[in-house]
């Protein structure tokens, strides 16, 4: 049994109360103790947190770990950031429930696969497939796989769909008998103990084929929804789309709709950050304050930081996303010498050009040429550390997709090319961080690894935020640990208080940063090797506490897995904070 004694440390317990030094002291799986000047007991770890902040664990509210936990588990570099719990599940996708057919499993998986990046092949290949319903895959997980951090997670709509339809799920709505089964599976997950119900109004595949929740009609969703309202402390989740065809507001309408009248917490996404988005900010800033007003439990995702775009042509959605399905072929080409020879056809560089002139997004990586950075090389030919339109000014080579193929034959096709992070609206994400109905820390920690989502960027609300004196350190903390608590019902996380789960992050502001990506190689590649992916050196935390037991420490990651399964609480009330 841990017995630990923090002491010398400034407390921020996650509630937005004022900063205080105290002693903080940890027994077992527990915080026992909170107060001034505590004397060590014997056989009590002392840890010297003198000149640092003691707050609760960080919360990512936003994971696709639900594949790559099973053969990648140490999460990295997550317990060097100081995060204590992931929320996995999210948009609509889940490995579970799945129906008896496998090549309806194998549909889960592909769709899963293709917006998160995760080889398939290790998907099906590494997970044991011992569940049906989600009930029996959470019996599976918290059985078989052993995590440094805690874990909850969402049931996904578009699995459930799946299950219940089969393929048909892609196109129809669904029959009444349909629907009841849907509502019977989803039952089943909340009495688990499943987040919620995590549906998507985003995502087209990369045939441009809206992804199946699409097809779901009005009383599909009215009954899903009647079914969380039956599980108090439950979720919904909907991605909606900001980036892309810039639908949010209807969806958002239409949600709005669908819940009245149900007592249903709704996290939708979100309120946009980026420059480009603000054709649709205004309309969805006042659908967000009409929801406040009238007191619905609406809670707006939001990311601080930008989304990550690498073109890659081992496994990446971007190109389809964007509307260029033309490169898109390269990524789905089977070997590399087939993506090799589509890169130098005549034909298929005519075919380029013209989509994208024609097809692809303005706002899409192929048609912000300046912005595309050419700086990682598979085999080092080079040149690197350039822009796209330099490497055409240095060639004389016109047209861009001619100059994209041209440096990556010369690289070789692991190369990958690189989109300089979109402009931020950072007026609307201070107002987000300071919004009571606001989900923060959204990354996608877990997926898209060689554009490197996620892990790591919590440390901006402190290295830039508070650093620059934008935000106070409680509202840095309190973002990314009570909030998220509360949104999610997680009792006893997320507030560092006597009695409280002992998920304790201990940091010194002078010795943390957001660390530049590295990559390293041990990623299935989804063709039999292995690949790179990238992740962060630690920022580091001098201690990260995992129920009452550490995952990093002063000489780095433990190996130690303490993490638990969480569930929702019915009814959540912070613990006491000290005063």
């Amino acid at each position: 049994m841990a017995e630990i004694l923090i002491k010398g440390g400034t407390v921020v317990d996650g509630t937005l109360a004022p900063a205080y030094a105290a002693d903080v002291r940890v027994s077992g799986d527990r915080v026992v103790e909170i107060g001034a000047d505590l004397a060590a007991r014997p056989g009590e770890e002392v840890v010297d947190a003198a000149g640092c902040y003691v707050t609760p664990g960080f919360i990512e509210p936003h994971t696709h770990f639900d594949a790559t936990m099973w053969w990648q588990d140490d999460l990295n570099p997550l317990p060097g950031y100081g995060a204590t719990t992931i929320v996995m599940g999210n948009c609509g996708f889940s490995p579970a429930p799945i129906s008896d057919d496998m090549n309806v499993r194998d549909e889960i998986v592909g769709i899963f696969a293709f917006f998160e990046d995760i080889d398939k092949e290790a998907f099906v290949n590494e997970l044991p497939w011992d569940w049906r319903k989600w009930s029996e895959y959470k019996a599976s997980m918290t059985s078989k796989v052993k995590l440094p951090l805690n874990y909850a997670a969402f049931v996904g709509h578009i699995a459930i769909r799946l299950a219940v339809m089969g393929m048909d799920g892609w196109t129809r709505a669904a029959t009444d008998e349909e629907i009841a089964r849907m509502c019977e599976l989803l039952d089943d997950a909340c009495k688990a103990g499943a987040m919620g119900l995590s549906t998507n109004q985003l995502d087209y595949d990369g045939d441009e084929r809206p992804v199946p929740t699409f097809a779901a009609e009005d009383k599909e969703y009215r009954a899903l929804l009647e079914v969380l309202a039956r599980h108090p402390g439950t979720v919904c989740q909907i991605v909606m789309d900001t980036f892309i065809r810039l639908t949010c507001p209807a969806a958002l309408e239409r949600f709005d709709r669908l819940s009245q009248g149900l007592d249903v917490r709704i996290q939708w996404g979100g309120l946009p950050t980026l420059e480009f988005q603000k054709t649709i900010l205004d309309d969805l800033k006042q659908q967000h304050e009409k929801l406040k007003a009238e007191g619905r439990d609406f809670w707006t995702a939001y990311t601080h930081v930008s989304p990550t775009n690498t073109l890659s042509l081992t496994k990446s959605l971007i190109f389809a996303q964007s509307g260029d399905f033309v490169w898109h072929e390269v990524v789905t080409a089977d070997s590399w010498e087939e993506k090799e020879r589509l890169l130098a056809d005549p034909d298929w560089r005519a075919r380029a050009r013209e989509s994208w002139d024609t097809k692809a997004w303005a706002h899409a990586p192929m048609n912000n040429p300046d912005r595309l950075l050419l700086r990682n090389s598979d085999n080092g030919v080079g040149p690197m550390n350039l822009t796209l339109v330099d490497y055409m000014k240095m060639t004389g080579i016109e047209h861009r997709s001619d100059a994209m193929a041209d440096w990556i034959l010369r690289n070789g096709v692991k190369s990958t090319v690189h989109m300089a992070p979109f402009p931020m609206n950072e007026e609307v994400i201070l107002e987000l961080i300071r919004d009571p109905k606001s989900v923060g820390n959204v990354s996608d920690a877990g997926a898209h690894a060689q554009m490197f989502c996620g892990p790591g960027e919590n440390m901006l609300y402190f290295t830039y935020y508070v650093r620059q004196g934008k935000i106070t350190i409680e509202e840095a903390v309190h973002v990314q640990t009570g909030k998220l608590a509360e949104h999610f019902n997680l009792q006893g996380r997320g507030v560092l208080a006597v009695g409280n789960p002992a998920d304790i992050t201990v940091f010194h502001m002078d010795e943390i940063e957001r660390r530049e990506e590295r990559k390293i190689f041990d990623a299935p590649d989804g063709m039999g090797g292995i690949t790179w992916r990238y992740t962060r050196d630690p920022a580091p935390m001098r201690l990260t506490l995992v129920n009452g037991t550490p995952t990093f420490d002063r000489n780095g990651a433990t190996g130690t897995r303490p993490g638990q399964f969480l569930a929702p609480a019915p009814e959540f009330q912070y613990a006491q904070a000290a005063e």
